[in-house]
């Protein structure tokens, strides 16, 4: 790629890069002397499992990567034990220091699913941040005022507002500027909402005579509802750990529109190929449909196989498409149920509806099937003595054949 074209393809899909003109700059002299550039981001090991929107961020490491550049996927070790005050208007408990190891070793294990093993370089911020003496510490402090930490957006309101601000949480921003400093990083990723931390790493490596990083941004991924920013509290995600079929399903479920978004922000297409396809959608010669296939099948890829892709896409076809139950039903065997059972009790006993009055709003929404006929009362039951085997069909994605004994 040329100069442009490398700048185009690591800034498609991000919100802020501050200065552009350095990035170019810094590029060019990695192009003219061989020397790579460094480039960080860092995790905070709060929560064990990743979904695709934080791969966001990870896929930008893997862009400069593909480019020959050395990523640092920086694992706050030391951070977490301060807890993360971004986006809280109260003080987030620390993490235990069994908690953050656990966490550690299940990023690592998922993050290889985009990044290259063998050019990735792991490092924890615990590494320099316990080697400080207090006098680093005071010395690292001297390097920022109050009135510059309280510009922090969720400071300021916290401390408008009278909630209290524990003198530790103003440490977070510090340290996390003092790793760009330990890592002498060139460039900082790191989602919209930690734009304040990253801003600041620039002051604390120019406070400590270092050329301040170039900081790049990344948006928080909507999720499948296209509304909200995706998210395992609104079960509005797609996780990565998740089966190829359910994460086939979950795409092709996403509307038209928000496909467009997954292509930028999920996938390695540059910008041209993503206008390519969206120009042969509206010109009527690509169906969205088949577009929106392909995309789904990129995802499953990533994370599991091409022909684990393959395949989800058969099976998806087979069950929407066809109107077929899946080809490999799993059998879930009732014991003790001579009788008529209640099916709400029943879709719970399955693990099919987390409780009693979702079960019923299932039923009513028209969404249970009991051997493919519609079920639509809610004290609908079934008689398990007449009845020895029956499928059931919860939503679109969840199948069980069950057996009564």
């Amino acid at each position: 790629m040329t100069i442009d074209e490398q700048l185009s393809y690591l800034t498609k899909g991000t919100v802020d890069v501050i200065p552009r003109e350095d990035l170019k700059v810094r590029l060019q002299k990695a192009a003219s002397t061989g020397l790579k550039l460094r480039v960080k981001a860092g995790f905070d090991p709060t929560a064990p499992d990743i979904h695709v929107g934080h791969t966001v961020l990870i896929r930008k490491m893997r862009h400069f990567q593909q480019l020959g550049h050395d990523v640092i996927f920086l694992i706050g070790d030391f951070t977490g034990l301060i807890g993360d005050p971004t986006g809280r208007n109260s003080t987030r408990p620390p993490l235990t220091r069994e908690q953050i190891n656990q966490n550690a070793e299940t990023y690592k294990n998922q993050i290889f699913k985009l990044l290259d093993p063998e050019k990735t370089i792991i490092d924890f911020n615990a590494r320099w941040m316990n080697a400080f003496t207090p006098e680093d510490i005071i010395r690292l402090t001297a390097k920022v005022t109050v009135a510059q930490l309280l510009e922090r957006d969720d400071f300021a309101k916290r401390f408008a507002g009278g909630i209290p601000i524990n003198v530790h949480e103003l440490l977070y921003p510090l340290v996390q500027g003092y790793d760009s400093v330990a890592l002498r990083a060139d460039v900082e990723l790191g989602g919209t909402d930690q734009k304040f931390n990253l801003l600041m790493g620039r002051e604390i490596q120019r406070a400590y005579g270092i050329e301040p990083q170039v900081i790049i941004t990344t948006p928080l991924l909507e999720g499948l509802d296209g509304v909200n920013k995706m998210s395992k509290s609104l079960d509005n995600y797609i996780g990565i750990t998740e089966s190829p079929d359910d994460i086939y399903g979950k795409v092709m479920s996403i509307s038209d529109d928000l496909m467009w978004r997954y292509y930028e922000l999920l996938t390695d297409l540059t910008p041209e190929d993503v206008s390519r396809l969206k120009a042969d959608v509206e010109a009527g010669s690509r169906h969205p449909r088949d577009v929106k296939s392909e995309l789904a099948k990129k995802i499953v890829a990533d994370f599991h196989t091409q022909a684990e892709a393959d395949r989800a896409e058969a099976e998806f076809i087979r069950r929407f498409r066809e109107h077929q139950a899946p080809a490999d039903l799993e059998t879930r065997v009732i014991k003790g149920s001579a009788g008529k059972i209640k099916l709400v009790d029943l879709l719970v006993q399955l693990d099919l509806a987390p409780s009693k009055a979702e079960a019923r709003r299932l039923i009513s929404q028209g969404g249970v099937k009991l051997n493919g006929e519609k079920i639509a009362e809610a004290q609908y039951e079934v008689d398990s003595t007449s009845i020895k085997e029956a499928s059931l069909q919860v939503g679109k994605l969840k199948f069980l054949k069950v057996v009564f004994e």
